[in-house]
């Protein structure tokens, strides 16, 4: 059973860049067919979709947030990451990363909270 656990600083300072990273276990993330993604729960908000790379190493960044944000992986760690440069106060939310499969996401990391703010 592959699992997922955000890790990163839970407090940005404005116009730094946010760094999350995402351990996957139980598998590799090159396994053929599925796509590794970030979103984000802004407070009292909805989910928001950021973006994802997938199992041969090509990401795609939605375009609210693809002038600002990358996606990447380090397949020797199984980990991928996500950057997000000149963070606001609006950036503040609940991160999660998630494995993206044929019918879905179909599992999920905890989530981790990050703070902007001075």
């Amino acid at each position: 059973q592959v699992q997922l656990q955000e890790s990163g600083p839970g407090l940005v300072k404005p116009s730094q860049t946010l760094s999350l990273t995402c351990t996957v276990s139980g598998g590799p993330i090159t396994a053929n067919g599925y796509a590794w993604g970030w979103i984000r729960r802004p407070p009292g908000k909805g989910l928001e979709w950021m973006g994802a790379i997938n199992y041969s190493g090509a990401s795609d960044v939605t375009p609210f947030f693809k002038s600002r944000s990358s996606i990447f992986w380090d397949t020797s760690k199984n980990q991928f990451s996500l950057e997000l440069s000149s963070v606001t106060p609006e950036d503040t939310a609940v991160y999660y990363c998630a494995r993206v499969a044929s019918d879905g996401l179909d599992a999920w990391g905890q989530g981790t909270l990050v703070a902007v703010s001075s």
